[in-house]
């Protein structure tokens, strides 16, 4: 059962959480930060197991899980959250099954849907509360594309993250202080068409690079909403496995960009 008080930690909180209140420029403040945090993840796979982990354990207030999927076999390999006995089962229903037996501190809700731009209003619970991050832990560009523009339509802070094969890519999206989005570093899904068939399903990943890609997804989210810093500020981190590198590249908006030069 969660704690529904936001303003302080509760014991049992303040014992879990010790360690990280322990190190050094992480307090009972960005703690509190965390607690108050509502984040949605599209995506209850490959990233979004091992990065919903991390921030569950970690603390975060609440979590919803969206993903239409059911497991398979062959996610066993590197979906984190799921068993032998869950294949056929709901990704998302079941990875916040398994969230809260792992916290029950956390507020965790799966639902077994396609986000689109229809649903996408009622879903993210805008009118109530919009969400404080959208993590992007999805495989194809088509959907990236189309969660980024509900980013900017609703001035939600998008961390994107992607993993195939022995590479990943990270972000965190600011509509909110027009410095860029999806659309402006990679084009549109007509330009990405290539891009866009290579998924897990059909290239293939090692189980390492969504672990990876999902934990450095996880430790954005925590400064973001503990520390209120973004680590990416108009950078995309650029990760490759089987050379053991990682780099960093800056982007700017695009002045002209249909998505967010608007806005």
């Amino acid at each position: 059962m969660s704690n529904q008080d936001n303003t302080t930690l509760s014991d049992d909180e303040l014992l879990r959480y010790a360690r990280q209140v322990l190190l050094e420029g992480w307090d009972i403040e960005a703690q509190l930060r965390l607690k108050s945090s509502r984040i949605v993840m599209i995506g209850a796979g490959g990233l979004g197991c091992p990065a919903s982990e991390t921030l569950v354990r970690a603390g975060i207030g609440s979590v919803q899980l969206i993903d239409d999927d059911v497991i398979e076999m062959s996610n066993l390999q590197r979906q984190t959250l799921f068993l032998p006995k869950d294949i056929g089962q709901s990704k998302a229903i079941t990875a916040a099954a398994m969230l809260e037996r792992i916290n029950p501190l956390v507020k965790i809700t799966g639902t077994q849907v396609r986000l689109n731009e229809d649903n996408a209003y009622a879903l993210l619970d805008i009118a109530s509360k919009k969400p404080d991050l959208l993590l992007d832990c999805t495989d194809n560009f088509a959907t990236r594309d189309m969660i980024n523009r509900l980013s900017v339509r609703y001035q939600i802070p998008l961390l994107s993250a992607s993993a195939i094969a022995m590479q990943g890519q990270l972000a965190l999206f600011e509509p909110q202080r027009h410095s860029g989005c999806y659309y402006c570093v990679f084009g549109s899904v007509t330009q990405n068409a290539d891009t866009d068939e290579r998924t897990c399903a059909t290239s293939g990943v090692l189980a390492s690079t969504t672990a990876i890609m999902g934990n450095l997804q996880a430790n954005a989210a925590l400064q973001y909403l503990g520390l209120t810093k973004n680590p990416l500020t108009n950078k995309l981190l650029l990760w490759d496995g089987s050379r053991m590198q990682q780099r960093l590249m800056g982007y700017r908006q695009d002045p002209n960009c249909p998505v967010c030069a608007l806005h």
